[in-house]
C-alpha cells in the first residue's frame, strides 16, 4: 500500500493537477499576478453607436474619448469587482495599444465602474494544469508584460482610483504619472503576509514615494490607507470627494494637453525618471515572484492563510503540495537558485 501511495504522487501529471488546483483554490483571495499569455480576444469601444444597440453582454472594458483628446479605459465588470481575469487583462492590453496608436488620444485616464478600483488579478480560470517549469516561466512572462504595459506606454497616464484597490492594480497605479484617489478608496499590498515579494517595482519605487510609510504597506502590517491618507504619505498625488473623481481627473489631463513641452517630455512615472531601471527591477521582481509562487514558504503561507478563513480544503491542498515538493520541485529551474 505504502508503495502504491508513492507511486501515485511521483506520477508527473498528479503533481501538475495539484499545483493547478492549489493556485486556482487561492486565487479568489489574491491579487498579484497577470493572466497567462495572449490567446484571443474580443475588444469593444463604447461609443453613442454601440450604446443604442442592444448587445448580451457589455465589454469588460469600455474606452471613450473626449473631443479634448483624453481617453478613458474603464475596468467594467463590477459584479467581479473589476478584478483582472484574463478577458479584463487581454482587453486593457488591446486598449492601452490603441490608445498609443490613436493619434486623437493625448492622455489616458484608468479607472473603474462600481465601487472598486480593482480588486486585483484574479487567477481563477487562467491557471490550467500544466508542468511546473511552464507554470513557472507563464508567471515570470505574464507578471512581466502588466507592469512593462504601465512604463512603456508613451502618454501621459492618469489612475482615477474610484474606489478599493489591491494589489497589481496599486502598484501598476504607482507607475502612472498622477493619482486622483476618490475619498472612497483604499490601498492594500498584502505581499508580506501571502508570503511573496513585492511586484509592479514596488520594492523600489514605494519607499521612494512615500518613504517609510511605503515599507508599511508592504510589510507584514500591510497598512491600507485610504484616499485621504494615501494624499498625506505620498502614494496619491490628491484626493477630492467621490463625486468630483472624474472632472478632477479631467482637468488634469486637459492641462497636460494645453501644454506641449509636457507632452513632448518623457514619461516621469511619478518622479522615477529612469524607466530603463525601473524595466530592470521590474524583470528581477517578477523572477522572484515566480520563484516565490512554487515555494515551500508561499505554499505553507496560503495553507496557514486559506485555514485560517476556514477554507479547509484548499487549505488542505496547500499541505499537500508542501509534503509533496520533494516529488516535484526539481521539475522546474528557479531564476536565483
Amino acid at each position: 500500500a505504502k508503495r502504491a501511495h508513492r507511486n501515485l504522487f511521483d506520477s508527473p501529471r498528479l503533481r501538475t493537477m495539484l499545483v493547478s488546483l492549489a493556485l486556482r483554490r487561492a486565487s479568489a483571495s489574491r491579487g498579484l499576478l497577470s493572466s497567462s499569455p495572449r490567446k484571443q480576444v474580443q475588444f469593444a469601444f463604447s461609443t453613442s453607436s454601440d450604446s443604442a444597440k442592444k448587445t448580451p453582454k457589455e465589454p469588460i472594458v469600455v474606452t471613450t474619448t473626449t473631443d479634448t483628446g483624453v481617453t478613458t479605459i474603464r475596468m467594467n465588470n463590477p459584479k467581479k469587482l473589476n478584478g483582472w481575469t484574463e478577458p479584463m487583462l487581454l482587453s486593457l492590453f488591446d486598449a492601452f495599444q490603441a490608445a498609443e496608436k490613436d493619434v486623437a488620444t493625448k492622455a489616458v485616464i484608468v479607472t473603474g465602474t462600481g465601487d472598486y478600483y480593482c480588486a486585483g488579478v484574479d487567477l481563477s480560470g487562467t491557471i490550467k494544469p500544466m508542468h511546473p517549469s511552464e507554470l513557472h516561466n507563464m508567471i515570470y512572462t505574464s507578471n512581466k508584460k502588466v507592469f512593462d504595459t504601465f512604463l512603456t506606454f508613451p502618454k501621459p497616464l492618469l489612475a482615477a482610483v474610484n474606489g478599493p484597490a489591491i494589489g497589481a492594480s496599486v502598484t501598476t497605479a504607482t507607475l502612472c504619472d498622477h493619482i486622483v484617489a476618490a475619498d472612497s478608496a483604499t490601498f492594500l499590498t498584502p505581499f508580506a503576509r501571502l508570503g511573496v515579494p513585492p511586484e509592479g517595482c514596488s520594492s523600489v519605487h514605494f519607499e521612494r514615494l512615500m518613504g517609510g510609510e511605503g515599507l508599511r504597506m508592504l510589510g507584514p502590517e500591510a497598512f491600507k490607507p485610504t484616499g485621504k491618507e494615501a494624499a498625506e504619505i505620498g502614494l496619491a498625488n490628491e484626493c477630492v470627494p467621490d463625486a468630483d473623481l472624474m472632472a478632477r481627473a479631467l482637468e488634469v489631463c486637459e492641462g497636460w494637453i494645453s501644454d506641449p513641452a509636457r507632452l513632448a517630455a518623457p514619461r516621469t512615472h511619478r518622479g522615477h525618471t529612469d524607466t530603463a531601471r525601473l524595466l530592470e527591477v521590474n524583470d528581477s521582481e517578477s523572477k522572484d515572484l515566480a520563484d516565490a509562487f512554487l515555494s515551500e514558504k508561499f505554499l505553507a503561507a496560503q495553507a496557514d492563510f486559506l485555514g485560517k478563513k476556514g477554507k479547509t480544503v484548499p487549505s488542505a491542498v496547500f499541505k499537500g503540495l508542501v509534503a509533496t515538493r520533494g516529488l516535484w520541485k526539481n521539475l522546474y529551474t528557479p531564476f536565483k537558485g
